[in-house]
């Protein structure tokens, strides 16, 4: 009233929860004159409700769109957002650093593009596909990104009428897992094509996915069925029909009882018998996804061994039997391992009492009592001790009371064993006779040496082989992942594996050739490529050592006639020798030519050399000490062993040396 303007105000009554509002003003002074004033009230309590409610509602929306706006500018993914038109509008802050620009404003205003032309369209135009279609679009493109290129998973989604949405997941770690498993699954594929055993693999439908060349060929499996493959128990039905499953009366419970292996929790094993004389060992591993791995290993040969071994076995012990001397066999702890009746029998001791194997120590009780002196019986043990314990060969004689002389001998065998051999010379005839088969006894040895240490190798091979394969297998990951350990653990077993094998041929080689019955399986082998295949199988270690190798020659070289994998074996010794005598930082030099209408082969080497001594204890190899009781360690077998494969071939062997002017190998062929 004092100041005539008018006024508006909202007041809410104590107590009340009512809103009203004034507005009030000067009234008109022809109806109420002298000043008055008009004050009109408005209840607007629903009104101020909604008022309230929608202020509530818009701070909230505000701020889910900060939590938002600070959600995508977080995310560590590009992500952007285009008008209907298809500009951009809204970048965060992983498409700026995707770009390269300086912030959103700048990457907006300047329509930065992340995603490059593919097939003529840009992103853009792929966006506005997605905005005509109202439908997201998803694609695979490559993007250049920090100077490298990455994968990328792209994503436009159409927002309404409001625009376009798009964001790009990097996937190129997980393309490049996707490479890396499946470079290793061909790797693996690529290693199992090499094994001797065939393996399939099949899935959780049970139909096959991978057969290495070993499994097609025992299973007859053409290349068509490779191309569409089958189930499991349609390889079964394909097997059966090329008679590669055994006979079964009832097959299709056969095949059915196969068929339960995918739900096995443990490896099983068959063997398989064919009609073709085949023998099959089949291995199924069940797989956790519910595939299976099938191994089939071919063991006609292995079995064809152990019945000649068996035969062998047998036709010992008839030997033995059969003998005129007396024989028996002492462990190195003084126990009858073997004998045969005419040791019973001269001796005069019960087949009862040795069938328990007694001890050396108890027979010599027994035969104490059938001496002329008993005293003497502990020549007889001394005898086999010094076979079994000191390794030497030892005879004597033994006069029995009855008037009968024997004579024995205690002979050490190459398992650690000793052989103690008997005869009768009672008279000068019978000594003459006993002589000669005495003679013809150590060359039965000698043979039987021969063949043990042919049965030997075999037997070492079998299970080398066994632990090279699984080793491998183990090392393909087929057993499980393997820590880093290991992974060690099995390429040391493997190596390992290798050198052991390598160490049985030579040695089987090595007696063979100093028994004069080396086999040899001969060719004709280019001398030069033959050469260069050895010195490319050894870079590694010249690499490792620091060493150069310089091969010299051309194909005029020639052609020689002899055994590859022998020939290769004697000249690999001798690189190797070189290899191993050189410093590091010397050289080797291998010279190939024509001499005498044959070829010869100058390895040579910068070291410290070899005096004479040291060279003629270098082609000894290892031999007995001068006590007899410890072998006396060379330079290995490797220059004897090459020495004896090459005189096998006809040629001659010369090692020249001299200290600190190296040492030079010449091989002569015809």
């Amino acid at each position: 009233q004092r100041t005539a303007n008018p006024f508006r105000l909202v007041v809410t009554p104590r107590g009340s929860k009512r809103s009203l509002a004034l507005r009030g003003h000067l009234a008109d002074p022809q109806v109420s004159p002298g000043g008055a004033a008009l004050v009109w009230v408005f209840d607007f309590s629903d009104s101020e409700s909604e008022l309230v409610q929608l202020r509530s509602d818009a701070a909230r929306a505000r701020s889910d769109f900060a939590a938002l706006v600070g959600l995508i500018e977080a995310a560590p993914m590009p992500m952007w957002f285009r008008g209907p038109e298809g500009e951009l509008r809204l970048v965060n802050h992983a498409y700026v650093s995707a770009v390269g620009g300086e912030d959103a404003r700048q990457v907006v205003a300047d329509g930065i593009e992340l995603i490059e032309s593919v097939d003529g369209l840009t992103a853009r135009q792929v966006a506005g596909q997605a905005f005509a279609k109202a439908l997201p679009i998803e694609r695979m493109v490559s993007v250049t990104i920090d100077g490298q290129r990455r994968a990328l998973r792209v994503t436009d989604l159409p927002l309404g009428e409001e625009g376009i949405a798009g964001y790009a997941v990097d996937i190129e770690d997980m393309e490049q897992q996707g490479r890396d498993f499946r470079a290793f699954r061909d790797a693996q594929r690529a290693m199992l094509d090499q094994l001797s055993a065939g393996v399939a693999q099949f899935d959780a439908r049970r139909q096959l996915v991978f057969a290495n060349q070993p499994f097609q060929r025992l299973f007859a499996l053409g290349p068509a069925t490779m191309l569409d493959p089958p189930q499991f128990e349609r390889l079964l039905d394909l097997a059966r029909d090329a008679g590669r499953v055994p006979e079964a009366r009832d097959f299709p419970a056969w095949r059915r009882e196969r068929a339960a292996w995918f739900q096995l929790s443990a490896p099983q094993e068959e063997a398989w018998s064919l009609a073709d004389g085949i023998h099959l060992r089949m291995v199924a591993l069940p797989l956790p996804d519910g595939g299976l791995i099938l191994i089939a290993e071919d063991r006609t040969e292995q079995l064809r061994l152990s019945a000649v071994r068996d035969t062998l076995l047998r036709t010992r012990t008839a030997t033995f039997d059969s003998l005129f001397e007396s024989l028996a066999v002492f462990a190195p702890d003084g126990r009858l391992q073997l004998w045969n009746r005419r040791f019973a029998a001269d001796w005069g001791l019960e087949e009862q009492f040795l069938d328990t194997h007694p001890r050396i120590d108890s027979m010599l009780e027994k035969i104490a009592r059938r001496l002329a002196k008993p005293v003497k019986a502990k020549a007889v043990g001394d005898a086999v001790r010094s076979a079994t314990l000191d390794r030497k060969q030892t005879a004597g004689r033994a006069v029995l009371a009855d008037g009968r002389t024997l004579e024995y001998a205690g002979v050490p065998l190459p398992d650690g064993n000793g052989l103690l051999t008997v005869l009768d010379i009672t008279d000068a005839q019978k000594a003459e006779e006993a002589l000669k088969q005495r003679a013809a006894a150590l060359e039965e040895a000698d043979a039987m040496k021969t063949r043990f240490l042919a049965n030997m190798s075999y037997e070492f091979r079998t299970p080398l082989t066994s632990i090279g394969g699984f080793a491998e297998l183990l090392e393909a990951g087929l057993g499980g992942e393997l820590s880093e350990a290991g992974r060690e653990y099995v390429a040391a077993i493997l190596a390992s594996v290798g050198r052991l094998g390598e160490q049985i041929e030579s040695v089987l080689d090595l007696s063979q050739s100093e028994a004069g019955m080396l086999p040899l399986a001969r060719e004709e082998i280019e001398l030069l490529p033959f050469v260069t295949r050895l010195a490319e199988e050894r870079a590694g270690r010249i690499s490792e050592a620091g060493l150069t190798l310089d091969l010299r020659g051309d194909k005029g070289a020639g052609r020689i006639t002899g055994d590859r994998r022998r020939l290769g074996r004697a000249l690999g010794h001798l690189l190797d020798n070189a290899i191993a005598a050189t410093p590091r930082g010397g050289r080797i030099l291998v010279e190939l030519g024509s001499h005498k209408g044959g070829a010869r082969i100058v390895i040579s080497d910068n070291g410290a050399g070899m005096d004479g001594a040291t060279l003629a204890r270098a082609l000894e190899g290892i031999k007995p000490g001068k006590d007899g009781k410890e072998a006396e360690r060379r330079q290995g077998i490797g220059l004897p062993l090459a020495r004896q494969l090459i005189e096998a071939h006809g040629g001659t062997f010369e090692l020249l040396s001299e200290p600190g002017q190296g040492s030079a190998a010449i091989v002569e062929l015809p």
